[in-house]
């Protein structure tokens, strides 16, 4: 898969992470919810622009649960690897206070004191994050690779493996007991570049990207619902208002419901913005997925 800064921010995001904070040199002083940022509708929109959304590498936006946390990774020309840099509010500002080198692709537990990197995770301290460790031998497996692993609020692991022919794997947890993973099924693992779950808190529908037969090219945004009967439904491309003919993919809802963050690629060259859209067109398109329970992948 086709996977910008003055001089005092390269000083300042080359410092290794420790758990400490950091002033934040370089970005404008940024106020409000959602880091300060005009709310979209239902058509995507870049999020934060000239402050996170610059002219390079600018992906894979999160929110923590609590909605004081935003980390993001950057690789441009003063950061040749991919780096995880983290924003905190306090005051109603938003400061940056860690960065740390991106060893797979952050997500959070529905509680917020665990960031899952991968096949390893830290654990929240009172100074910061914990050292990274592994989730054990049933994740960090050789011939698997996991890019990004979404959690549930009852536990489930949602993953993907790039060495495995591009699939997606669950893995759940019962009474306290961890099931080994479990590829999904043909309706998730179809096409190329399968990559990045997403898993709502309530289990009630998965995001993922793919590209496939019917798409708008490239890799697009794709959702399928639970159904009543614990079911998982088809396959929908989430359409035009997130999808485009250049590679969309890597979604996030933000942990209040509310809006859907995404990797957009701008460029024949593989540079990346991210962008953000109103998450209600999730009740439209569960709502159209129920009209037409059959429709392997809808396209909007």
């Amino acid at each position: 898969m086709k996977k910008t800064i003055t001089a005092k921010l390269v000083i300042t995001l080359t410092l290794l992470f420790t758990g400490n904070s950091y002033a934040h040199a370089g970005f404008p002083v940024v106020k409000g919810s959602y880091f300060g940022q005009k709310t979209p509708g239902k058509v995507a929109e870049p999020f934060a622009p000239g402050i996170i959304s610059q002219a390079r590498w600018d992906g894979e936006g999160v929110f923590a649960p609590g909605m004081k946390e935003f980390y993001f990774t950057r690789m441009d020309d003063n950061y040749k690897r991919r780096t995880v840099i983290g924003f905190k509010q306090e005051n109603n500002i938003w400061t940056k206070f860690v960065e740390f080198p991106r060893i797979g692709e952050i997500g959070f537990s529905s509680d917020g004191t665990r960031m899952f990197m991968a096949e390893g995770y830290r654990d929240r301290t009172a100074s910061g994050w914990s050292e990274r460790k592994s989730l054990g031998s049933m994740f960090a497996r050789k011939d698997w690779g996991i890019m990004r692993l979404s959690t549930s609020a009852q536990g489930t692991y949602v993953f993907d493996d790039y060495k495995s022919n591009d699939v997606i794997r669950i893995s759940r947890l019962n009474n306290g007991k961890r099931h080994a993973p479990e590829l999904m099924d043909e309706v998730v693992n179809t096409g190329k570049w399968t990559a990045h779950p997403f898993i709502a808190p309530d289990e009630s529908y998965l995001i993922w990207d793919s590209e496939r037969p019917g798409g708008y090219g490239d890799t697009d945004l794709y959702i399928r619902f639970k159904g009543d009967d614990g079911s998982w439904g088809q396959a929908i491309n989430m359409g035009k208002a997130v999808n485009t003919n250049k590679a969309d993919y890597f979604a996030s809802v933000t942990p209040d419901g509310k809006y859907i963050l995404f990797n957009r690629e701008i460029d024949d060259k593989g540079n990346t913005d991210i962008y953000w859209v109103d998450a209600s067109i999730i009740a439209t398109l569960k709502a159209k997925s129920k009209a037409q329970p059959t429709l392997a992948a809808h396209k909007e």
